[in-house]
Formats: structure tokens, C-alpha cells, sequence
């Protein structure tokens, strides 16, 4: 996961906004385009950014592409950033990936 492609993903509102349209249904590049004023081009755009990020993902469906968002993606983006800033957090989190790698060694 790479937090600096989540956060320049987020960095624009039109993108925060698509993501709380799909926050509660699927919606192709038209549908969104309809809902901001915007083109489709420009909203593809912002798609593609968002799902290079890991922050949505599509499906096609015959002729349409329906995006969705990743909400674990999301959350889970935001929670190890959460944790590398958190004075307590980050260690723990580092202790964590360190016994991970050692019980992986181990099997």
C-alpha cells in the first residue's frame, strides 16, 4: 500500500466527493459525471487516480463500468498512518511486523 498515492488521491476534493457518492452505491463515470457538472473525461480522470490508489475499483457490466470503493483499502490506509503518527502506535506497529517476519521465519 502506498500512502503517498492514497493521500495525493485525497489531496483533491473532487475525488473525496466521488468517494462519499460511492461510499453507499456503484456508479459508472457517467452517473458521477451527471452528479458534479463535470465531463466524463475529467471524472475518469479522477477515477483512475482513485483506483491507482486502491481507494476504488471497477467492474464492467456489458457496456458499463461500475466503480465501488474499497473501504479497506481506505481504512486501512488511514490507520497505518494514524499509527506511524501516534507516539505509541508506531513501535507497537514496528514490534508487530518484527515478530511477523520472525514467526514467518520459523515455519
Amino acid at each position: 500500500m502506498n500512502l503517498d498515492k492514497t493521500f495525493q488521491a485525497l489531496a483533491s476534493r473532487p475525488r473525496r466527493e466521488i468517494l462519499a457518492y460511492l461510499s453507499e452505491l456503484e456508479l459508472t463515470t457517467s452517473e458521477l459525471a451527471e452528479r458534479f457538472g463535470l465531463s466524463a473525461p475529467t471524472i475518469s480522470r479522477h477515477l483512475s487516480l482513485l483506483e491507482s490508489a486502491g481507494l476504488v475499483s471497477s467492474e464492467r457490466q456489458g457496456q458499463r463500468v461500475l466503480y465501488r470503493l474499497n473501504r479497506d483499502n481506505l481504512v486501512n490506509s488511514l490507520t497505518g498512518f494514524a499509527f506511524e503518527l501516534c507516539p505509541v502506535g508506531g513501535p507497537l506497529k514496528r514490534e508487530s511486523s518484527r515478530l511477523a517476519t520472525v514467526r514467518d521465519k520459523g515455519k
